[in-house]
């Protein structure tokens, strides 16, 4: 039984045995269906999202048809189905859940593999318009983001300021107005020893705060930056 890797991240790809597997568009979105799916689905529930249009039986001969070229001659493929449903084989692998096994692992501290953030810029298939798929970017968007701050804070205990200052500047840009993200930059400048860099990057983050939704930091992130032991006069 072949082994398949399914790519999500930028556009879609598979992959068996290190070769690109060509692939038909229904393919596709059946196999990107599947892998963004957290448990065993119905073959029913299946074929009505990925042919709504169509009467019920003439989407469940296009989910057997669809199924069938998957094979591509094996008697297995990247997709497992029982009369209790569609899931992925046992020898797929997706990009996706690697990499979210990978954030799991760095926020346990446990993780050895450092990550570089360039592997967690792209968005879950993003040229796709399917509805189904804003529940897995949102999930993915999550994802990322607690990943880079773990990659910041992980780069930085070991004196890798530089590369820790990257992650977190990249986990501001994904969501400027999140808090978690700003902080973990403040507490790299601090580690690296630039006070008024960190200071600035707090003001910053007020600013932002403010115009775009008229609040102010949290007292945990003020009291960080008092702490400092730096008179805060901005306004």
């Amino acid at each position: 039984m072949p082994d398949y890797a399914v790519q999500l991240l930028g556009g879609f790809e598979l992959r068996s045995e290190g070769r690109v597997v060509r692939t038909t568009p229904a393919a596709q979105r059946l196999l990107a269906f599947v892998a963004t799916r957290m448990r065993k689905t119905s073959r029913t529930a299946v074929a009505q999202a990925l042919w709504p249009d169509a009467p019920e039986a003439r989407a469940a001969a296009n989910l057997r048809s669809t199924l069938w070229r998957l094979r591509g001659g094996h008697a297995t493929g990247p997709i497992s189905s029982t009369a209790y449903g569609l899931e992925l084989g046992p020898g797929t692998s997706v990009d996706v859940h690697a990499l979210h096994a990978t954030a799991e692992g760095l926020s346990r501290g446990t993780e050895v593999i450092v990550l570089d953030p360039g592997v967690l810029s792209e968005d879950v298939l993003p040229e796709w318009g399917e509805e189904w798929l804003l529940a897995t970017r949102e999930w993915f968007r999550q994802v990322r983001l607690h990943a880079l701050e773990a990659l910041c804070v992980r780069h930085c205990r070991e004196g890798r300021f530089g590369e820790g200052l990257e992650a977190g500047l990249a986990a501001v840009a994904c969501e400027p107005l999140r808090e978690s993200a700003h902080r973990v930059v403040v507490q790299a400048h601090v580690a690296e020893g630039n006070t008024a860099e960190a200071v600035r990057q707090y003001r910053l983050y007020r600013r932002l705060l403010r115009e775009e939704l008229g609040l102010t930091p949290s007292a945990r992130f003020s009291e960080m930056i008092a702490g400092l032991g730096v008179a805060d006069t901005a306004r």
